[in-house]
């Protein structure tokens, strides 16, 4: 059994304990009377072993004073240990909450399965560190990379279309995103894009803002949210159903340029599967680290402190009374 001291500054006190010892022994021989004999035949009668047993308490004193010493500098034992796997990855999910996020193609609608989806992958995903941005005509982060997910999920849950100026600017999102990451010392560093649109605004272009991602190492997922076609929305438009339109060019090419994928997401299940796959891809181990559990030891050396002294005054008032 290993052994490790969390006050390991108590052992100076072994310094007065080795000084008290000296200086018994100093004393004993000064005090103790010599005598020299040719023979000690003639004594084997009247000699005992009880002078010398008095030397027994000291020694018991002191085992017992060494004993508290090690107490007070708390002995712990590191011999269990548990292992820990570290992930090592830093996500930033990028997510459009524009108008059009509201068609009804999803149940109940784009923007709540996106929002389902996401935070059921966020559970399982406890070791990593995720942010979350979201855009429309603007954009902003709702929350920094962060290991606390039942924050991040409650801010995920107020997240609703019309918080921010309408529109689709995929590159201010996607450069919000990499400026909240770039600087991460994670191993690895990834950003899930979600949008079910077309760059329509905003002043960064998406191409550039990949350029930027790439330039930092960041893996971008990009995901085209719609069925194909036209999809029903809450609000009818002239022509009936909103016409699904999504720049799968642009989101392939930001993928390609990142060393991610694009996925095509066209309805609840899935949106799920794109999801289940990125985390498949994500899951590698990078670095297994051991921590071990420290137990605390004293409780052991202070009971057998303990019975010492007792032993010492046990022995002091019976056995030993007498002795001088």
């Amino acid at each position: 059994m290993n052994y490790t001291f969390a006050n390991p500054q108590f052992f100076w006190l072994f310094v007065a304990w080795a000084a008290s010892v000296g200086w018994y022994i100093w004393r004993q021989n000064r005090l103790s009377p010599h005598l020299q004999v040719s023979s000690l035949e003639g004594l084997k009668g009247i000699m005992t072993a009880r002078p010398v047993l008095r030397h027994g308490l000291f020694v018991l004193r002191m085992i017992a004073f060494a004993l508290i010493i090690v107490v007070l500098a708390r002995p712990q034992s590191s011999n269990q240990w548990e292992s820990v796997t570290t992930e090592g990855i830093d996500i930033v999910m990028a997510l459009d909450i524009s108008g059009s996020m509201l068609a009804q193609d999803f149940k109940p609608d784009r923007l709540e399965a996106a929002k389902k989806v996401a935070t059921q992958f966020i559970s399982g995903r406890p070791n990593d560190r995720i942010g979350l941005v979201i855009f429309s005509g603007e954009s902003f982060t709702q929350c920094p990379l962060t290991t606390d997910h039942t924050a991040l999920v409650n801010l995920f849950n107020g997240v609703h279309s019309g918080m921010i100026e309408d529109g689709t600017a995929i590159g201010l999102g996607l450069a919000n995103a990499v400026n909240r990451i770039k600087d991460s010392d994670a191993v690895s560093k990834v950003m899930i894009l979600l949008t079910d649109g077309v760059n329509n605004r905003g002043s960064i272009d998406p191409t550039t803002a990949a350029e930027i991602a790439k330039t930092f190492g960041i893996r971008v997922y990009t995901i085209g949210v719609g069925s194909r076609g036209t999809a029903p929305y809450p609000i009818q438009t002239p022509l009936g159903n909103m016409e699904t339109q999504i720049d799968e060019d642009l989101l392939k090419n930001i993928a390609q340029m990142t060393d991610g994928l694009y996925f095509r997401a066209t309805d609840n299940d899935n949106l799920k599967k794109v999801y289940e796959e990125i985390d498949r891809l994500e899951k590698s181990k990078i670095s297994v680290q051991e921590h071990h559990k420290k137990s605390e030891e004293y409780l052991k050396f202070a009971v057998a402190a303990a019975l010492l002294l007792l032993l010492e005054i046990l022995l002091r008032y019976t056995v030993l009374r007498h002795l001088p």
